[in-house]
């Protein structure tokens, strides 16, 4: 399932734009009551009156900076940040400004492929935040969490930085080291992940057919291909005797509202609601199903990576497919964004929230997350902070990195007698006994090479399928449902 993917080290794609591919609607779309940009920068919007003095300080501040600023002035930077500050005063973190060579990045990502690490990102209150690292990505592979704040890079902070010039400092050339410093709640450190920039081959559907007939399809993002790869791999599926599927949305940002909508429809039956959207006037438009559904039983597995598209597919088979939610509660994306490309004229992008969208109940999830039916967290080594490796570890010694170590050996079947950070003998004996099995010098002192022996084993542990409690739940949850109507035949 995992085969296909590109793999590197750690942490927010080169193409990550702006803000993250969240739920993004295909060209121009205008409710009843609304419309769209209209030509020109300040042309009229619904209710309102162009202030003329308005346009006149804009451009009387640009003369004046060119005129005066004691060095010389790149005058598109200064229209660019000109409008970058206007999203900012927006106070949207969905909403944004691309120069045309962001822009071009971001519809290569919507298209399903870019150059980059592999998380997506956001800014909020000032900070770069990580909504989810791409399945399969070198993000996920180092352990970059949904909800990370991302301080600096190289050493240089991302502190007072749009999204923009913060991603533009983490690009860079494939195979170049990118030092990210990381701070994640609930840890009083921060963290930092030295990460290998390199190129990502963007698969979007992955699918197997696990014993006793549970398929399962894992849905890494809502790009333009996704559904017609969705349908193939679901079509193979349902040839080979599926009896119930599972569909695995986890650390899935979000995509194109229409492609999830085609998706959805597969297994919505006809007649029933699939999404509300609500505009700026508060008129709903329903996106009602025309498909047949699915007669086997279905089972969600989300996390609180699982955003925006992937949340109005989560709760649209919920509450109108009989779908069964297995996880952690989803991110809480409820916002729609168009993207307008043609304004202005040199490539420039500028992408808006335009609306709200509602679960077909009418539940507005936005910051809320949609809740699973079957509750299922991993295990806490899933998300362990790395260990600082220029730094040794022994006895009576008390820190951060030291409690990482501790829930590794716990997790690798080793017993450190506690997992509070303070080093004591019988974690001393568990790191023995560790480096015993792996070959190193038993000296029970975590080091460089012990360290990096740990995060290695752990990475093979996670990716064990066997360990998987979300998925594995999931699947006991459809087995159980296709016994169930095997026995009432």
């Amino acid at each position: 399932m995992y085969k296909k993917r590109t793999v590197a080290i750690v942490v927010v794609g080169a193409m990550i734009v702006s803000s993250l591919l969240t739920l993004t609607l295909t060209g121009q779309w205008s409710f009843a009551g609304t419309s769209t940009l209209q030509s020109g920068l300040f042309a009229d919007s619904p209710g309102t009156s162009t202030n003329k003095d308005d346009i006149k300080k804009i451009e009387t501040a640009l003369k004046l900076v060119e005129n005066n600023y004691v060095e010389g002035v790149d005058r598109q930077k200064l229209v660019d940040g000109a409008i970058d500050g206007m999203m900012s005063a927006v106070g949207d973190p969905f909403s944004s400004y691309m120069g045309p060579e962001t822009a071009q990045q971001f519809s290569e990502q919507i298209e399903g492929s870019f150059s980059g690490i592999g998380a997506e990102v956001s800014m909020e209150n000032g900070n770069v935040v990580v909504v989810s690292p791409i399945k399969g990505s070198p993000a996920e592979k180092a352990g970059i969490q949904p909800k990370d704040i991302l301080l600096s890079v190289n050493g240089e902070s991302f502190e007072g930085l749009s999204l923009n010039e913060a991603v533009a400092k983490i690009r860079g050339p494939k195979g170049t080291e990118a030092k990210i410093k990381v701070k994640r709640a609930g840890a009083s450190a921060t963290m930092e992940y030295s990460i290998i920039r390199d190129d990502i081959a963007l698969e979007t559907v992955y699918a197997e057919m696990k014993s006793d007939g549970v398929g399962v399809i894992e849905i890494t993002e809502f790009s333009m291909n996704t559904a017609e790869r969705f349908k193939t791999e679901l079509d193979a599926l349902e040839k080979q005797g599926m009896k119930g599927l599972v569909i695995d949305v986890r650390n899935n940002p979000g995509g194109v509202l229409q492609i999830v909508e085609e998706m959805t429809e597969l297994f919505v039956p006809k007649g029933k609601v699939i999404v509300q959207v609500e505009d700026k006037n508060k008129q709903r438009q329903k996106t009602f199903s025309s498909g047949a559904g699915k007669a086997y039983p279905i089972a969600v597995v989300t996390n609180k990576g699982s955003a925006s598209a992937s949340e109005i597919l989560a709760g649209a088979l919920k509450e109108s497919a009989g779908a069964t939610l297995v996880g952690d509660a989803t991110y809480g994306k409820g916002t729609v964004q168009t993207s307008f490309t043609k304004e202005f004229g040199d490539g420039s992008l500028l992408k808006v929230t335009i609306a709200k969208w509602l679960t077909p109940s009418g539940e507005w999830i936005h910051k809320k997350g949609i809740e699973p039916n079957v509750a299922v967290s991993q295990p806490d080594y899933f998300t362990v902070a790395p260990i600082n490796k220029e730094n040794t570890y022994k006895y009576d010694m008390l820190g951060e990195d030291i409690k990482s170590a501790q829930v590794m050996l716990k997790g690798l079947g080793y017993e450190p007698g506690r997992s509070d950070g303070y080093f004591n003998r019988a974690t001393e004996a568990a790191v023995k006994k560790f480096q015993g099995d792996q070959k190193l010098e038993a000296t029970g002192i975590i080091d460089e090479k012990t360290a990096a022996a740990l995060e290695r084993q752990l990475i093979e542990h996670i990716r064990d399928p066997k360990n998987d409690l979300q998925m594995n739940r999931a699947i006991e949850v459809i087995r159980k449902e296709i016994g169930a109507a095997v026995s009432k035949k």
